[in-house]
């Protein structure tokens, strides 16, 4: 490697952004090195500072984002000096891109094949219609899109979110660039797409050695995809070296801290509470029974999907689906998006009404609940989504927002729903001085803790947790997952835990049921399901938990 030149040279680089209370340092001394072929990974939580030297690297910062010192040399050449017409040749030909977010990087309002093409001419690839037609066509069957002729008159909503990644990969690779900046390619796509993608992408970038620079949170992740990892805190590095060495032998607090973190790194460290409660099923016969607080037998939802005109097809989205719940443990539903699981939590929180089927709660059958009956067990059941920035009214304090459910449900008066509100503040571990304060005004895992307050202040025995730390960075992660470990002992709660990650599900859970295509295809404890799936499916699933198959023996 010694004899080869660094295809980029970073060097002490320096970038701020100016504010109301002045220049605001983001980046602080970052030096790194690529060489031609190799990938490396720059880790760190939100707010580290890694996705704004990427950004900076391709000069694509803010507008009041500013480089402030230092050098990046790219084939010798330094890109803080170039000239605005200088970058873009730079630009797209010589360093591609994938954003993070497949969801909002493509226009909606433009078809996939305008916005492939419009890429092809701003890189010179082609000029002429038909030319750039048939390199948009190139570039999506390069991407791994089947139908690349059809897919081009699609819109972004007509794609998953694997197909808009593949889109954006194909773009960010269709001039052969040297050096590709991969931002949280895969943050917003379940485990199994996400190695599908991450695959593809290697064997692409392998074939034409291209340098990779790949962001991420997740040091499994890193691990698996990367030969050298930069770690990255507060706007600094603070660790840097071979992956596997790193993550072997890490030496700054904070580097341990993130392997401790990563679920797909970290041992059962919370425990696996599957030997102390007895499953009130068939898949644990073993052990005491524990009456089922949540039950459904052969439930079915059925949804008609409108083709255009009057007439509908149906659509099974959860099919005779059955699982029972014990007092006081957690069972995940696990599966990629569409199989059902979500679906299932609605018709538990009967915000959809199932097509057949039995669901009980606490014994009694849904069915038979008038109004009154049905709100009095609502009480009884609280839920928390999966996207801490979206569920929070932006325009309601925290104060009102924790008390919300004691309003609606008419609970108290003004001075005990106060007090309340501080009691289940205190509960998550958020200061009282927040009470005050906005959404705006918290990061993601204080605004998670905000939704978990909420959900706790009727006294609920049933949380569902909707993808509830999908959203989050693996420190803030796994800081709920404890948080939510210690409220069920505490509480005695009883968790309905979505999910599509099998990784999470072992540092809190205690029975898995696994979704494929609406119907439950195995259920077992969590040490089961880990020692012996007997699902293809399941396998599947372990199989693409990152960093799993990383040998972390010294």
């Amino acid at each position: 490697m010694s004899t080869v030149e660094p295809l980029l040279q970073v060097e002490d680089l320096q970038v701020g952004f100016k504010t109301q209370d002045g220049f605001v340092p983001a980046v602080r001394g970052v030096s790194f090195d690529v060489y031609p072929g190799e990938t490396i990974a720059i880790v760190g939580e939100s707010g580290s500072g890694k996705s704004t030297t990427a950004h900076a690297i391709i000069n694509l910062l803010p507008g009041s984002g500013k480089i402030a010192g230092g050098s990046v040399r790219f084939e010798g050449r330094d890109l803080t000096k170039l000239k605005r017409n200088e970058m873009e040749d730079v630009r797209g030909k010589l360093i591609g891109l994938v954003p993070q977010d497949p969801m909002n990087s493509l226009n909606p309002v433009h078809r996939i094949g305008f916005q492939v093409e419009e890429t092809i001419r701003a890189n010179g690839l082609a000029t002429s219609k038909r030319a750039v037609r048939k390199r948009a066509v190139e570039v999506l069957k390069e991407a791994g899109l089947s139908d690349a002729d059809t897919r081009l008159r699609q819109f972004p909503h007509e794609f998953s979110g694997g197909m808009r990644q593949r889109v954006l990969i194909g773009v960010g690779l269709s001039s052969h660039p040297k050096l590709l900046i991969a931002d949280e390619p895969t943050s917003a796509l379940d485990v199994t797409v996400q190695k599908t993608i991450l695959d593809h992408l290697e064997s692409l970038t392998a074939e034409r050695n291209t340098a990779v620079i790949f962001i991420t949170h997740d040091l499994g992740l890193a691990a698996e995809r990367a030969e050298n990892i930069v770690v990255m805190n507060r706007g600094r590095i603070v660790e840097s070296g071979p992956a596997l060495e790193i993550l072997r032998n890490p030496q700054h607090p904070y580097t341990k801290r993130l392997v401790s973190a990563a679920p797909s790194l970290a041992s059962t460290r919370l425990g696996s509470r599957s030997a102390t409660v007895g499953l009130a099923s068939s898949a644990t016969p073993a052990g005491t029974p524990v009456p089922p607080v949540i039950e459904f037998q052969d439930v079915t939802k059925v949804f008609k999907i409108r083709t255009g005109g009057p007439r509908s097809i149906p659509f099974t989205a959860v099919d005779k689906i059955s699982f029972q719940v014990p007092k006081g443990s957690t069972m995940a539903l696990v599966g990629e998006s569409g199989s059902g699981k979500s679906t299932a939590a609605k018709l538990l929180l009967k915000l959809e009404e199932k097509t057949s089927g039995k669901i009980f709660v606490d014994g009694v059958d849904q069915d038979s609940l008038d109004r009154g009956k049905l709100l009095e067990m609502r009480r009884k059941m609280q839920v928390v989504f999966q996207d801490p920035y979206g569920s929070l009214d932006p325009l309601h304090n925290i104060g009102n927002t924790v008390a919300e459910p004691l309003n609606v449900h008419k609970i108290g008066d003004a001075a005990s729903r106060k007090k309340r509100v501080l009691e289940v503040l205190d509960q998550v571990a958020l200061p009282t001085s927040v009470v005050s304060r906005y959404p705006n005004e918290l990061s993601g895992g204080q605004r998670q803790r905000v939704a978990i307050a909420r959900a706790l202040a009727l006294k609920p025995e049933i949380v569902v947790l909707d993808e509830a730390v999908s959203a989050l960075d693996v420190l803030v992660q796994a800081q709920v997952l404890e948080l939510l470990a210690n409220l069920q002992d505490e509480l005695g709660l009883t968790y309905l835990f979505i999910t599509h990650d099998l990784a999470v599900v072992r540092m809190i859970g205690d029975y898995v049921s696994v979704m494929q295509k609406g119907a439950i295809v195995e259920q077992a404890t969590v040490s089961e399901v880990f020692d012996s799936p007997k699902q293809e499916y399941t396998r599947r699933l372990l199989d693409a938990i990152p960093g799993a198959d990383v040998d972390l023996s010294a």
